[in-house]
């Protein structure tokens, strides 16, 4: 088995290759599996990119995003709902079998973490069986607890799971991403809990350098350049059974202005080094 098996590039590491680049990039690097976010690929037409990874014989290892499930309005709540749908038939298309969701934030005016919670519950109640008809499990990113505010009030593992477990392990799991979770002291143990259940639905890997940008969206690391212990990760969600995709997911926008080719190999030798 090639070392790179399992490696999958997320289109937002190299965000600067359009799909026919990133397609033709990552077949000449040996890497088969690309994750993949809605608003290019409507943009370059959802079949239409099916057709492009299928013919450059990639995997779509996930479809980004769902979610923002928190609203309180119902005109709000329904729209979010529909948008979540077609998200779902998206994943279809494309042949993957996790969307992944960014719950959201508190809603303006609201200091309710808790209700907002269950708000998300509610949604992935409406949401999980139609996405079980489609071929697609609902995976719950807990986002670093700096984007409870205004991006995802599921800061921890363990509170995804808490939501996830209310549904069946094939229409809900878990997303576990390195860069918000390396700093629980827990997160051995909620890894441990989410392969029991059968619960992880993908394994994403940025790494976590200070100072952080303005704005704090933009600041994920190169593999290596920061905190986090891939190693230690990716061999505590191997001991679960869980062998499936592990997806390089960086939002960078230095990484951005570099040729992309050369991003690519870079970031398959820092897998070889400190991820296997």
């Amino acid at each position: 088995m090639s070392a790179l098996s399992r490696l999958s590039l997320n289109q937002e590491t190299i965000k600067q290759w359009s799909l026919p680049e990133l397609a033709e990039g990552c077949a000449k690097a040996g890497v088969t599996g690309v994750g993949l976010w809605r608003e290019p690929v409507q943009k370059y037409g959802v079949a239409a990119t099916a057709e492009l990874v299928r013919g450059a014989g990639l995997t779509v290892t996930s479809l980004c995003r769902g979610g923002f499930f928190t609203a309180i309005e119902p005109e709000a709540r329904a729209t979010a709902l529909a948008d979540n749908r077609r998200a779902i038939d998206e994943a279809a298309i494309l042949g993957t079998d996790t969307l992944v969701l960014v719950s959201g934030g508190l809603p303006a005016g609201s200091r309710d973490l808790f209700a907002a919670r269950e708000r998300i519950a509610d949604a992935l109640g409406e949401l999980a069986p139609y996405a079980a008809d489609h071929g697609v499990r609902l995976a719950i990113e807990p986002l670093h607890p700096m984007y409870a505010s205004d991006r995802c009030v599921v800061s921890t593992l363990a509170q995804a799971l808490d939501l996830a477990e209310r549904f069946p392990a094939e229409q809900v799991g878990v997303c576990v991403d390195t860069y918000h979770v390396w700093w629980d002291d827990t997160v051995a143990a909620q890894i441990a809990r989410a392969g029991a259940g059968g619960r992880i639905a993908a394994f994403q890997l940025a790494d976590w350098i200070t100072p952080l940008p303005e704005g704090v969206l933009l600041g994920r690391g190169q593999l290596g350049d920061g905190s986090v212990d891939f190693r230690w990760f990716r061999e505590r969600v191997d001991a679960t059974c869980y062998t499936g995709p592990i997806e390089v997911e960086i939002f960078n926008p230095y990484l951005w202005a570099r040729d992309g080719a050369e991003v690519l190999a870079e970031v398959a030798d820092r897998y070889r080094e400190l991820v296997l």
